[in-house]
């Protein structure tokens, strides 16, 4: 599903529906001394309890110590009766446990803070509609390759079909692809005793030690949370992080085509803890990079070799490139090259293809299955790593790339109202990217675009889009998740949309995180008003009531600004970076200024949206996924 890499020095997990892996992988019984070396080694994540479940633990207590030695430090969700003995056993553990407001910010938190310490985190929901609300959040875990485990309640087996308070069971609920694993879970199962616990975490522990995201759904009837264990015996696992690793054959193969002649290297979300290799790659060879929207900062992009992003807020200098240097081949670096990424164009082609690595064997050839692809199933670190070792220098290279186009930004008007966009995000380069070490998300629609095509990272890890779910909410309460785990500032820039949609100030309140958001408020679904515009498309409606979000704020006990002149940015930004409590900044916006979206209009031509006047079709357009 996913092409992420995560950190050799923490526990990882394969994106494929869970595969037994070979005996040698994993040793059952080891002395104290090696549990104290694997210990070490993976950063003192340890996957297992040393000792047997004493006879009076419960069920919820065994689930929340063995999460603790799974490494979670982490659980985010909203409590209710079916689920009160888990919620108290997390509770009690040394497991820090978040109440948040909806159960779609509680897992949008979890992916975010799993990516901002790379240690695997829980989300936890009652019965009923506690699970079907924690969907949307899911569904973005598993499409971003995040390590999330659900921990859900669920109807004990004597009530069941009997009209309890919000039945769970094949009654109200599909089984399939919610209780069972598929699209949407790698792994999932209903605990009907605790007998079947030790082979549930030793099943967790080998996915954590495989590269990728997982995502696992456990669900426990009430009743059978409080039951206790009894003569289990747990297993004790030595279980390390492995790569894995391309073959010999697959790197010969990948050095002679890369030495065929001049390639560009194209980046992606994925490649994410490799990019001190990437960097001597490029050095060395003198190869042209370019980055898909989540991979921004993995490549520095002040870099005189970085050539800009690709796909949605990407930069014409792209194409330019492509048209003017066009290189024999690319070395693709973790990314799907899907819609977002690529918008399928040819341009992005070059003439004898790619060489696509992934740990996804699926993904190679997916988003061009015309073009030529050499596959290479390997985590990217490990594999460049190899590269390194058998690519030859290339002379360095006197040829001027194209660089990502920066528009001189116009004086402000006496009036300098309201705030003209990209007026807004050189400040926050300025003050938030060059300023300070906080990390910075973008949610999707126009925040995603402005961002993405005017923020400039030179460094991994700093800026989070999401692109494949794009779900509405995901920056306005994945803010808290990074913010707390990253134990450092979060800024999510943000619609107002969005923020009326689903945002957890309430709770960055109630337990001090020092998340920011920087609304975007222009009274629009602009994405969509801009589009449909572009298109010609008359009639629908995607304005919104004016909102002071301030104000808002404010009432939840957050601090709170209104900027409406861009005079008065710069002050706001600094004084958010400087507030130790949760920090909304409220701008009003210019709606009409353009989003540098281009390029989407082409993609959605392609699938079957069109103009009603052609003299738009060459304009820019900003329009939802379809």
């Amino acid at each position: 599903m996913s092409q992420n890499y995560t950190g050799s020095n923490s526990p990882l997990i394969t994106t494929e529906p869970y595969k037994e892996l070979p005996e040698n992988r994993y040793v059952e019984s080891v002395s104290d001394s090696r549990q104290l070396d694997a210990l070490e080694k993976n950063g003192g994540i340890q996957p297992f309890l040393n000792d047997n479940i004493a006879p009076t633990l419960s069920v919820a207590d065994a689930i929340a110590q063995m999460l603790e030695n799974l490494g979670v430090g982490y659980a985010f969700g909203v409590a209710g009766g079916a689920m009160a003995s888990l919620w108290g056993a997390l509770s009690n553990s040394s497991i820090e446990v978040l109440n948040f407001r909806h159960e779609a910010g509680a897992a949008f938190a979890a992916t975010e803070a799993y990516f901002a310490n790379n240690r695997p985190t829980v989300v936890f929901t009652t019965a009923g509609p506690g699970i079907t609300n924690a969907l949307t959040g899911l569904f973005a875990a598993r499409g971003e390759g995040a390590k999330v485990i659900l921990l859900s309640a669920c109807t004990s087996a004597p009530q069941r079909g009997r009209w309890a308070i919000q039945e769970t069971s094949t009654y109200t609920l599909p089984s399939g692809g919610i209780f069972t694993p598929g699209a949407l879970f790698n792994y999932a199962i209903t605990i009907e005793s605790a007998a079947q616990l030790p082979q549930i975490f030793r099943k967790l522990a080998l996915a954590m030690a495989q590269p990728g995201g997982f995502v696992a759904h456990l669900s426990i009837p009430t009743a059978v949370q409080t039951s206790l264990v009894e003569d289990i015996a747990l297993p004790q696992l030595d279980i390390s992080p492995f790569p894995m690793t391309a073959s010999k054959e697959a790197i010969a193969k990948s050095v002679e085509l890369l030495s065929s002649g001049p390639f560009a290297i194209w980046v992606g979300f994925g490649a994410r803890d490799a990019a001190a290799e990437i960097l001597e790659l490029a050095e060395r060879t003198g190869a042209a990079v370019i980055c898909s929207p989540r991979g921004k900062g993995i490549f520095p992009e002040d870099h005189r070799q970085f050539v800009g992003v690709t796909g949605l807020g990407g930069h014409a200098s792209v194409l330019t490139y492509m048209e003017e240097q066009p290189p024999l081949r690319t070395l693709v670096l973790g990314t799907r090259l899907g819609e977002p990424t690529s918008f399928w164009s040819s341009a992005l082609v070059p003439k004898r293809g790619f060489i696509h690595v992934d740990i996804d064997p699926e993904v190679p050839g997916v988003a061009y299955p015309h073009v030529e692809t050499f596959g290479v199933r390997s985590d990217i670190k490990a594999f460049v790593k190899e590269l390194l070792q058998q690519l030859p220098d290339a002379p360095d290279s006197t040829m001027l790339l194209p660089r990502p186009e920066h528009k001189a930004i116009e004086p402000a008007s006496d009036v300098d109202y309201p705030v003209r966009p990209e007026v807004l995000m050189a400040a926050i380069q300025k003050i938030v990217v060059e300023g300070s070490d906080a990390i910075v998300m973008a949610e999707c629609g126009n925040s995603f675009t402005w961002s993405t095509h005017l923020l400039q990272f030179a460094e991994a890890n700093r800026y989070r889009v999401s692109t494949g779910v794009g779900a509405m909410g995901h920056a306005v309460t994945g803010v808290l998740g990074a913010a707390l785990a990253n134990n450092s500032k979060a800024v999510g820039i943000v619609g107002d949309g969005a923020m009326l949609m689903n945002n957890e100030i309430s709770t960055a309140v109630k337990y001090k995180i020092p998340a920011i958001w920087i609304v975007l408020n222009d009274a629009r679904y602009n994405m969509c008003h801009q589009g449909m515009k572009i298109l010609g498309l008359k009639g629908a409606d995607a304005t919104l009531p004016p909102t002071n979000f301030a104000m808002i704020a404010r009432g939840m006990g957050a601090e709170a600004i209104v900027v409406v002149r861009e005079s008065d940015i710069e002050a706001a930004l600094e004084q958010a970076i400087a507030s130790t409590v949760p920090f909304l900044i409220d701008v009003v916006i210019d709606a009409d200024r353009p989003a540098p979206s281009g390029g989407r209009n082409k993609s959605l031509a392609a699938q079957g949206v069109k103009s009603s006047a052609a003299k738009n079709a060459a304009k820019q357009v900003s329009f939802p996924m379809v």
